[in-house]
């Protein structure tokens, strides 16, 4: 049985499973969600706990015999299984269908697995585990669900926002200050609750106590270039710059996004449906929903000339020559990180097709790129976690 993360309360109160399965990528939601199933067992009588993690050469026939076997003085137990691959092979695969047709009323079975591709949650020894028991998904928070994510947590502990543009603002600081980063809201959270009492927590109590402990990934990068929103754009590839991030990979993502978009573009202009053009080019979730508006904004000639700046990058990030004789004029900043910026502000801010390139448009891009993060990213004195080199390049104009 399929269960989802909101309705796992409710089920437990009813009475517990002999099998339960939690699967997913979003560690602090997977971790609450096995300790609430830990609470309940404990609760009816499940006192003795065995663990086993599956690693090369794991024992399977021992898994089978703590799921069968019952205690010396009649505990019941609960047997956990952790599986961190999420591949557990072909014989761990057959052990796991005889542990799901297995019924011992004296055991109670926890399996947790990372995030399962469409294969793997379709393989005889899932399908066998999910009919057998529960299967819980734990799926991430998207960033368009943080802010209300943080003000239901908030409640939790009886605080909550100001009504109104500046609770908005806060829970938005609060979401670009943690974004990529569960645990890290989750402790910040915590915090909150430590530092003030209950009731109305203003926008200053929540910028002098939330530091920037945002963790951004290259492949959200998408999302922030399909909606225009040039300030998360900003900060991403400033976040991305000070964890060290490859310009190599983040050149890539952006391009993909780009040669994505081309196609279909290519696609509409000869009178295929939009949505069988998505399907093509695997675009699902919530980017599936961003590409529309998209390219309303965008013309071929803008992304060709995206990809004709991105072969230039290419060459700029890999130590090779950027420029071609007579390319003065349309100069690639010094920084490759300003011209990753201008790359991807292309789809992000897309200028006239038609105009030309402005000269010293490196300059440009990185005032730009500092100016729509400033504001958000202004802290205290002394609050800042991230690294000096994380901020953007400035030159002289």
């Amino acid at each position: 049985m399929q269960l989802r993360l909101d309705a796992l309360e409710p089920h437990l109160a009813k009475g517990l499973a002999g099998l339960y399965v939690v699967y997913g990528d979003e560690h602090l939601l997977a971790q609450e969600a096995c300790d609430r199933i830990r609470a309940a067992a404990r609760a009816a009588g499940f006192t003795d706990r065995s663990v086993f993690t599956v690693e090369r050469g794991f024992d399977w026939s021992s898994l089978l015999g703590a799921s069968q076997s019952m205690s010396l003085f009649g505990d019941r137990q609960l047997v956990e299984l952790r599986i961190p691959s999420g591949k557990p092979g072909k014989e761990g695969a057959e052990a796991l269908k005889t542990l799901a047709a297995a019924a011992n009323p004296d055991v109670l079975t926890l399996v947790t697995l990372p995030r399962l591709d469409a294969a793997t949650q379709k393989s005889a020894w899932f399908t066998a585990l999910a009919e057998s028991g529960v299967a819980l998904k734990i799926d991430p928070v998207e960033r368009a669900q943080l802010p209300n994510w943080i003000g239901q947590r908030l409640a939790q502990q009886g605080q909550r926002v100001a009504p109104g543009e500046d609770g908005r603002r806060a829970l938005q600081f609060v979401a670009e200050r943690v974004e990529g980063n569960l645990l890290a809201a989750h402790q910040e959270i915590q915090k909150l609750g430590l530092l003030y009492p209950q009731g109305v927590l203003s926008f200053e109590q929540i910028h002098d106590a939330v530091l920037n402990v945002a963790r951004y990934d290259v492949f959200k990068l998408n999302e922030a270039m399909l909606t225009g929103d040039v300030g998360r754009l900003a900060r991403m590839l400033d976040g991305l710059r000070g964890e060290g991030e490859a310009s190599v990979l983040v050149l890539w993502a952006v391009v993909e996004e780009i040669r994505t978009l081309l196609r279909i573009k290519r696609g509409v202009a000869a009178g295929k449906p939009l949505a069988m053009l998505l399907r093509e080019n695997r675009v699902w979730g919530p980017r599936e929903r961003l590409i529309g508006p998209a390219l309303s904004r965008l013309t071929e000639a803008v992304l060709e000339r995206g990809l004709t700046l991105a072969a230039r990058l290419d060459r700029q990030v890999k130590g090779l020559s950027a420029q071609a004789r007579g390319e003065w004029r349309n100069a690639l900043p010094p920084d490759a990180w300003d011209g990753l910026f201008e790359l991807a502000m292309t789809v992000a801010a897309p200028r006239d097709a038609g105009a030309p390139a402005r000269p010293g448009a490196g300059a440009a891009a990185g005032t730009a790129r500092g100016a729509a993060g400033s504001a958000s990213r202004a802290q205290p004195a002394g609050m800042s976690s991230r690294p000096p080199t994380a901020g953007p390049t400035r030159r002289p104009g």
